[in-house]
């Protein structure tokens, strides 16, 4: 039923239980899983230029620590499953979408709110920008209160 799933993750502690849930679905199906972090131009666009080349080199590093930890979390599981990383930068939603098409994913796993919380009622405005637009089922995961 499921083959490839995408995960997308920003690194935010709010994600960490969709990844979970991403890599479950991945070994209940025998599935492959990519996480993919999205390096959002558009908070390096709405700076100054002066910053631009700093904010993107630690967007860059947010990514490379957010894929990290993913790897790190698959390898720690009794039985990993095959996982791929990915970094794409632009509009966050439309390069999870595209990566999906690129990717031809049956699913994708997603949080409800990424690093800027509460900004939408019910679901994040990247959440609800896949979920309008993707070609395959979007499974969004509420981070739990502790």
């Amino acid at each position: 039923m499921f083959d490839t799933v995408v995960v997308a993750t920003d690194g935010s502690e709010s994600v960490s239980r969709a990844v979970e849930c991403a890599l479950d679905l991945a070994a209940r199906f025998e599935a492959t899983v990519h996480a993919l972090y999205v390096v959002d131009e558009g908070r390096v666009e709405s700076l100054p230029d002066r910053l631009h080349d700093d904010v993107r080199n630690a967007l860059d590093e947010q990514g490379e620590s957010a894929i990290d930890g993913i790897v790190e979390l698959n390898e720690s599981r009794d039985e990993p499953v095959d996982l791929k990383t990915a970094v794409r930068a632009g509009r966050p939603a439309q390069q999870i979408v595209g990566y999906v098409r690129d990717t031809e994913a049956d699913a994708v796993v997603m949080g409800t709110r990424g690093r800027d919380g509460e900004h939408s009622f019910l679901v994040g405005s990247v959440a609800e920008d896949v979920v309008r637009t993707c070609p395959a089922p979007v499974l969004t995961v509420r981070q739990l209160e502790e």
